[in-house]
């Protein structure tokens, strides 16, 4: 998601360096009505003082340089505007198209391309967390038999058949928690397994970002140094050696530097945490003054529209899995019920064919 975003951030990045920019062009225009207003000041009073030959010139020497000054920062004004600015900004248009109803049309196509490397993996993950969850409820039941178990051999008024019934539904509840371990580990393996495949295609589309981001390192870099090209504009040693440092530290931006660390930071070289077995632990037992009633965790409602809801195609969608619609740009049929929080809807076809299909892919027909 950070990766997805990174787009967004970067055209509002732009349109926070035209502002900048716009703020420093207004403090030059700004110098420069004081630099003017300065030199008619003070070149009105030295014609009126006793001074003389080259000491007089010398003083109205001041003010002819502080006029051409004031020029100069006037020009610097109008180029951070006019050539600086515009530049970013026609270059900010042609870079971050929109898509209709999808923001960015780069970050929607990075969006749909995560989604689609991530949708197998997710599914295993679910898989593998409905097996972790019988295990450990297996082994809660083999321990619950176990104390049973346990109470009825020192239960010297226990019937032997009754003994007999509890000892084989421990063994039962053991065979079964054998099994459901042995599941959960067949299910992890096939998790570990598709892993490579998974960071393949991952890391597939987050090249493609990286790319991206790289030529708009690339292009602001040039930027930058032009806005520092018009703002270096002294012969002094002091400040040749500001802008020196300054012009050091824009030249050392690296676009190999910037992308690897973003890619350690946010992306596959970031470190991860892979499912493992989870072992279970019995709870621990505390009194109670009481007790109180089990919650069973219910499956998650959907609502069914009545009638249905006529929807037509913005785009072409061919369906991946078994239980999704394709359709071509143009073909209208029913919506049935509302999206789900992955962004996918309930649609019935003429001739009765049913399945999920995106969201955004459709709009109401009116």
């Amino acid at each position: 998601m950070r990766t997805v975003q990174r787009t967004s951030e970067s055209y509002q990045a732009c349109k926070d360096i035209i502002a900048c920019m716009k703020d420093r062009a207004h403090v030059e225009r700004q110098y420069a009505r004081q630099l003017t207003e300065w030199s008619n000041k003070w070149k009105s009073v030295t014609e009126t003082r006793p001074l003389y030959g080259s000491l007089m010139r010398t003083w109205q020497c001041f003010f002819s340089s502080t006029e051409r000054l004031s020029t100069l920062h006037t020009s610097i004004s109008q180029s951070l505007v006019s050539e600086d600015g515009e530049r970013i900004h026609s270059w900010q248009k042609e870079t971050f198209p929109r898509k209709m109803f999808c923001g960015f049309k780069e970050s929607h196509d990075l969006a749909v391309a995560f989604s689609r490397a991530q949708r197998p993996w997710e599914k295993r993950l679910k898989k593998l967390e409905k097996a972790r969850a019988a295990y450990h409820k297996s082994c809660q039941r083999e321990q619950s038999a176990q104390e049973k178990e346990n109470q009825a051999k020192h239960n010297a008024k226990l019937s032997e058949s009754k003994l007999s019934k509890i000892q084989q539904a421990r063994e039962k509840a053991t065979q079964e928690r054998s099994k459901a371990r042995d599941r959960y580990e067949k299910v992890l393996e096939d998790v570990t397994g598709f892993a490579p495949r998974y960071m393949e295609e991952m890391e597939s589309v987050f090249d493609q970002s990286q790319e991206e981001e790289r030529k708009r390192i690339s292009f602001l870099k040039q930027a930058f140094l032009s806005i520092h090209r018009h703002l270096d504009i002294t012969n002094n040693e002091s400040i040749k050696a500001v802008y020196s440092e300054l012009h050091h530290t824009l030249m050392s931006i690296s676009e190999p530097d910037d992308l690897r660390w973003w890619k350690n930071n946010h992306g596959p070289g970031m470190p991860t945490d892979w499912p493992k077995i989870e072992e279970w632990h019995p709870p621990i037992k505390k009194q109670k003054p009481g007790k109180k009633p089990k919650t069973h965790r219910g499956t998650e409602e959907k609502t069914v529209m009545i009638g249905g809801v006529r929807v037509r195609a913005l785009y072409n969608y061919t369906g991946e899995e078994p239980d999704e619609l394709s359709f071509k740009a143009g073909e209208e049929f029913l919506k049935v019920e509302e999206e789900d929080d992955q962004g996918w809807c309930w649609g019935v076809k003429e001739g009765g064919v049913e399945g999920f299909y995106p969201a955004n892919y459709v709009l109401p027909v009116k």
